[in-house]
């Protein structure tokens, strides 16, 4: 049977496609790996905070707000963000504050909301409230159990091994059979300029770069359930509580070929450093280790329509280190294009996420 809308890829992109796109016609979701959220979805830093990023990012962010607060319940908590900076970084320091919207506080009151601050290398500190907790696992399930209430189809262990243009849409080889559709729809993560490729279309240059975190225990055998995640300027680290423990990463950016991402030592090594330079608890015990791959357009901005050189593929793709965040909005926005319908974006957004800008 042909489909309305087949989606490749069964991260938070493509399983808030197929919610929303259910609303519309037959949706089939082929995932490559066992189960949903195999690669970047499942090893998120799950954090929302909507000025973080490029204007049509942020746009998105903001207006994804309402469905990550009240939707299903909602699944957000409180978090909180704070930067921290040396004597030497007051330069990065004032732009961070800016971009982000923080309000500066004494290193004084940094260590009364995270004790194990480093007196002796804490020189800047800025805080805010705007940052909160996604419930990652809750918001992919929300989506999926809503495209299957629709009467979606969910595939995984589907990878899809051709793509196949016919007169009435597309025609998708997979390890679970043959698939077709009038609308392709490309979500797949950092797979979506080899995806475009097996659809006969030039890539628009996607580009992969790995991000590893380490999970420590909690320092001193402090309770961080409250402390807010610490970014070291220039975001040149991160510490996120979680579970009673916390998540450190380097916040590098590596480039990389497609594939299931694994952590660098050296490079973990590094971010702790640089972490434990500005505590006062060192590093004893790492409990485990992961990577995963953030995937940007050249310019960084999402990609979200209609490819100009064949319509019928559809591109939901570069994410980033935004794709929660934005999933709500950026789903909405593409079964708005697809439909024809009114969007609650702004032109100059719309036409930003746009990927004619790229071709």
């Amino acid at each position: 049977m042909t489909q309305d809308f087949l989606i490749i890829g069964g991260g938070i992109a493509g399983v808030s496609a197929a919610a929303r796109l259910a609303h519309l016609g037959r949706v089939t979701l082929l995932e490559a790996e066992p189960h949903l959220a195999h690669h970047a979805s499942g090893r998120s830093a799950a954090l929302f905070e909507p000025r973080y990023g490029l204007a049509p990012v942020v746009a998105l962010s903001f207006a994804s707000e309402d469905h990550h607060r009240h939707a299903n319940g909602g699944v957000l908590s409180p978090r909180g963000l704070m930067i921290v900076a040396k004597a030497d970084e007051a330069e990065t320091f004032r732009a961070d504050v800016a971009a982000m919207g923080l309000a500066r506080i004494s290193p004084a009151e940094a260590r009364a909301l995270v004790p194990i601050l480093n007196p002796e290398t804490l020189a800047f500190a800025a805080h805010a409230d705007h940052a909160w907790d996604i419930d990652t696992d809750l918001l992919i399930q929300n989506f999926a159990r809503e495209a299957r209430g629709l009467g979606a189809e969910i595939l995984t262990g589907a990878r899809v091994t051709g793509i196949t243009r016919t007169a009435s849409g597309w025609e998708v080889a997979t390890a679970k059979g043959q698939h077709a559709a009038r609308i392709l729809v490309n979500a797949a993560g950092a797979w979506v300029d080899e995806v475009a490729a097996m659809a006969g279309l030039a890539p628009l240059g996607f580009t992969p770069f790995r991000r590893s975190m380490a999970r420590i225990p909690a320092p001193g055998g402090q309770d961080v359930a409250r402390w807010p995640i610490l970014f070291g300027c220039g975001e040149a680290w991160y510490a996120k509580p979680d579970a009673g423990a916390l998540i450190v990463s380097p916040a590098e950016e590596h480039l990389m070929a497609p594939h299931d991402a694994w952590a660098d030592d050296m490079v973990l090594a590094e971010g702790l450093a640089r972490y434990e330079e500005m505590v006062t608890e060192p590093v004893t015990r790492v409990l485990a280790n992961w990577a995963g791959l953030r995937t940007f357009a050249p310019d960084r901005v999402l990609v979200i329509g209609p490819d100009p050189r064949d319509p019928g593929f559809f591109w939901l793709a570069g994410q980033g280190g935004y794709g929660f965040q934005t999933a709500p909005a950026a789903s909405q926005l593409a079964a708005d294009l697809i439909a024809g319908s009114p969007t609650a974006l702004d032109a100059a957004t719309v036409a930003a996420l746009s990927p004619a800008r790229l071709v």
